[in-house]
C-alpha cells in the first residue's frame, strides 16, 4: 500500500547536516538572509542563477539537490554536480528517485488508466510532485532555514512546489528569485556572466523535459492554438527500418512485470525496457491542450510511447477481468485522481483513499496483453488471463447463452424497465388532463 509518510522516508539522500528526525518540529525561519537553504537544482539557467544569487547576494549556505526521475544518465548527473560545486554550493545531493517515483505515483496512474483530458499521461505533473517531496524531505533532514526553486510566475510548477513545501515545511521560508524579481532570460545571463560563470547560454529551440513517464516538448508551435511540432523537434526519431513488431506485456495485479517473457525485478525497469522498444516507432506523440492551475490554457507536445501502450494495454486487460461497476467507479475516481494530482494535491488524504480502491480493484488484473507496434501507432490484439470473464462457458456474445433462457430475458426486461414504464404512463395521463 502506498504511503506518503511525512515523518520518514526510505529514499532520502544521505548527505551532511543535522540528524534531526523528519518527525521533529521544524524551527522557525530566520529573519533575513543567511542561514541554510536547500535549492532544487537542475543545472539549467534558472537554477544556476538561483545558486549564485542565493550564495553571493543573500549570503545563504546553499545545499543543492537534483531528483532524478529517469531523465538523466550518470554522465549528465556528474556534470550537473560539478557545475553546482563551481557555483559555490556547500553540498550537492543526487537522488535516484526512479523506483520511488513509480511506487508512490506512477503505479496509481496505471491502476486508474489516468489521462488528463483523455490525452496526456500527466508526465511532468507527476514528476514535479515526486521531486518536490524529495526536496522537502532533504530540507527537513538538513534542518534548513529556507527552501528554493527556480520556477517562474507563469506555469503550474510554482504552485506544485510551493504547496508541498508549505505542507511539509511549515515555518520554512520559500524563496523563488526568478518569480519574485520577474527576471528575464537576458537579465539572468548578464548577471551570471558578470559573476564569471561559464555555461552554455544558448537557448534551445525546443524545451525538453524527460522522465520515466514521458517527455514533454515545447516550442513556438505550442505557443499558439494551431500548429504541429516538426519531425526534428521530437527527441526520439522514427527508425524508418522498423515495420511491425509484436510484444507481450505481462501484468500481475495491475503491474507490468514482464515483456516478451523477460521478467523484471521492478516495474520501472519494465517501463524503461518497453520505451527502448517502442520509442523508435515514434509511438505516443501528441499535443495536449489543458487548463493550468492558475487558470489559463496552454499547449504542450509530448512523447510517451511506453506510458501510452501500458495504459491502453492495462485498460484492455481490465475490461476483460473486472465487472461493469468496478470499471464504472474506477473511471469516475480516476478522473478526479488525475485532475487532483495535476493540481498538486498529492498529499490530500482523499488520494490515499482512492489509491486503496484502485489497489483492491487490481486483485484479478493479471494476464498477458498482446500488442502490435507499427510506425506512429499501436494496436491491442487481445489478452489471455485465467480471470477472463469473457468465457464460452457462460455463453457467446450475439448468440444464445447457456446461463439463461429467452423467457428469463423476457421477464427481466419487463421488470428492469418497470419504473420508467410507470413514469411514462403517469405523464400520458397528466397530458390528457
Amino acid at each position: 500500500m502506498n504511503s506518503f509518510n511525512l515523518t520518514n522516508s526510505n529514499h532520502s539522500p544521505n548527505s551532511g547536516g543535522s540528524n534531526t528526525s523528519f518527525g521533529e518540529p521544524v524551527p522557525q525561519q530566520r529573519e533575513a538572509g543567511g542561514g541554510r537553504i536547500v535549492l532544487g537544482f537542475s543545472g539549467g539557467l534558472d537554477t544556476t542563477y538561483c545558486a549564485k544569487y542565493l550564495s553571493d547576494d543573500k549570503g545563504y549556505e546553499v545545499h543543492s539537490i537534483i531528483v532524478n526521475t529517469g531523465g538523466f544518465d550518470e554522465a549528465e548527473l556528474k556534470r550537473i554536480e560539478a557545475h553546482a560545486y563551481k557555483l559555490g554550493v556547500k553540498t550537492h545531493t543526487t537522488v535516484d528517485a526512479v523506483k520511488d517515483y513509480y511506487d508512490r505515483i506512477i503505479k496509481y496512474l496505471v491502476f486508474g488508466n489516468c489521462l488528463k483530458n483523455n490525452t496526456y499521461p500527466l508526465s511532468v505533473s507527476a514528476e514535479r510532485l515526486i521531486q518536490a517531496l524529495h526536496i522537502a524531505e532533504h530540507a527537513k533532514k538538513l534542518n534548513a532555514d529556507a527552501v528554493a526553486h527556480g520556477s517562474t510566475g507563469a506555469g503550474n510548477d510554482q504552485v506544485r512546489f510551493d504547496m508541498i513545501f508549505n505542507i511539509m515545511l511549515p515555518g520554512v521560508k520559500i524563496i523563488t528569485p526568478i518569480r519574485d524579481m520577474k527576471l528575464s532570460r537576458e537579465e539572468e545571463i548578464a548577471y551570471l556572466k558578470g559573476k564569471g560563470v561559464e555555461m552554455n547560454f544558448d537557448k534551445a529551440v525546443y524545451s525538453i523535459n524527460k522522465g520515466l513517464w514521458g517527455t514533454s516538448v515545447g516550442g513556438k508551435e505550442t505557443l499558439n492554438s494551431k500548429g504541429l511540432l516538426p519531425e526534428e523537434a521530437w527527441p526520439t526519431q522514427l527508425n524508418e527500418k522498423l515495420k511491425v513488431e509484436n510484444v507481450k506485456l505481462g501484468f500481475v495485479k495491475g503491474e507490468l512485470v514482464s515483456i516478451n517473457d523477460k521478467n523484471f525485478s521492478h516495474p520501472s525497469e519494465a517501463i524503461q525496457y518497453l520505451q527502448d522498444i517502442a520509442g523508435p516507432f515514434a509511438i505516443g506523440r501528441d499535443i495536449h491542450v489543458g487548463d493550468t492551475i492558475i487558470g489559463i490554457k496552454g499547449r504542450v507536445g509530448f512523447e510517451a510511447a511506453a506510458p501510452m501502450i501500458i495504459l491502453k494495454a492495462h485498460h484492455a486487460l481490465e475490461k476483460h477481468v473486472l465487472t461493469k461497476w468496478q470499471l464504472q467507479w474506477k473511471d469516475t475516481l480516476a478522473q478526479f485522481y488525475g485532475n487532483w494530482l495535476h493540481e498538486g494535491q498529492i498529499l490530500d488524504p482523499v488520494m490515499r483513499d482512492i489509491e486503496a480502491f484502485f489497489e483492491n480493484a487490481q486483485q484479478n488484473v493479471t494476464g498477458i496483453v498482446f500488442v502490435q507496434l507499427l510506425p506512429y501507432r499501436f494496436m491491442i490484439e487481445g489478452i489471455e488471463s485465467e480471470y477472463d470473464l469473457m468465457s464460452s462457458k457462460f455463453g457467446k456474445y450475439g448468440e444464445m447463452n447457456s446461463g439463461y433462457t429467452g423467457e428469463d430475458v423476457r421477464g427481466f426486461s419487463t421488470i428492469f424497465g418497470n419504473q420508467t414504464r410507470i413514469w411514462n404512463s403517469v405523464q400520458e395521463e397528466n397530458n390528457k388532463q
